[in-house]
């Protein structure tokens, strides 16, 4: 938000910011009509401050893949965190964190969701603005295969077999990475009605190890479940 810039001072005329410890204003038991929560459920206390942070929003908006599918810590999911802790820390005992990571909206009601890492800060604008004039924010679920159509970027599965998860993530970053080549690493999570299975299939065709497919849907949304249940596939596929 804060790189908005000039869009930033506009908003800020349209509506009070109450609570941005990162701009400034810090009330966070206020009453107000829109909360923006990013970052997911790690801790007994974040348990605690989301129920708060319900009860006192009208719209409640989870934005960046931590809030919307665990994100990167979501990893400790598919482990044993207590491992991990123990391996890291001298004294683990005195870390108080969860055995998982969790989105937010397995804990409280969402209003709505904005995917990414990060997320485009022209979709904050776009459901500010939705809200105001009363009518429900659009969220755009195509692939980001139509994103790249529309852009006439040159397709970098099919002419560089590189493993792009395109076909799979939803739209919303401008088909940054295949723009300038490089395939989809899925930061905006998965499309409706995708099918993974086929994209396994295809990243085989390259090449691709159980193990490094595996890696491509267990990575920054990895507890949205259409990756996790993928991700799990072709971690079995691993060990047959």
């Amino acid at each position: 938000m804060l790189n908005l810039g000039e869009p930033l001072l506009t908003l800020a005329e349209l509506v009070d910011i109450i609570h941005f410890a990162e701009a400034g204003p810090v009330d966070p038991d206020a009453k107000v009509d829109i909360a923006f929560v990013e970052g997911s459920v790690t801790t007994p206390d974040e348990m605690q401050r989301i129920q708060r942070v319900r009860a006192n929003s009208r719209y409640l908006i989870t934005i960046g893949a931590c809030a919307t599918a665990g994100g990167i810590q979501a990893l400790r999911n598919h482990a044993n965190s207590r491992d991990w802790m123990a391996a890291i820390y001298a004294q683990p005992e005195f870390i108080a964190t969860l055995d998982t990571s969790t989105a937010i909206a397995e804990h409280v009601r969402v209003d709505f969701e904005l995917w990414g890492c990060p997320i485009n800060s022209q979709q904050i604008v776009a459901v500010v603005r939705a809200l105001l004039f009363g009518v429900a924010p659009l969220q755009e679920h195509d692939s980001l295969c139509l994103e790249c159509k529309r852009q006439g970027n040159v397709c970098v599965l099919v002419t560089g077999q590189k493993p792009c998860m395109g076909p799979v993530t939803q739209t919303g970053c401008g088909a940054l990475c295949p723009k300038f080549g490089r395939d989809c690493y899925a930061c905006y999570g998965p499309k409706e009605n995708s099918n993974p299975d086929s994209l396994m299939q295809r990243f085989k065709g390259f090449g691709l190890l159980p193990i490094d497919i595996e890696r491509r849907f267990l990575s920054i949304n990895n507890n949205a479940p259409t990756f996790a249940a993928a991700g799990q596939k072709a971690k079995e596929n691993r060990h047959d």
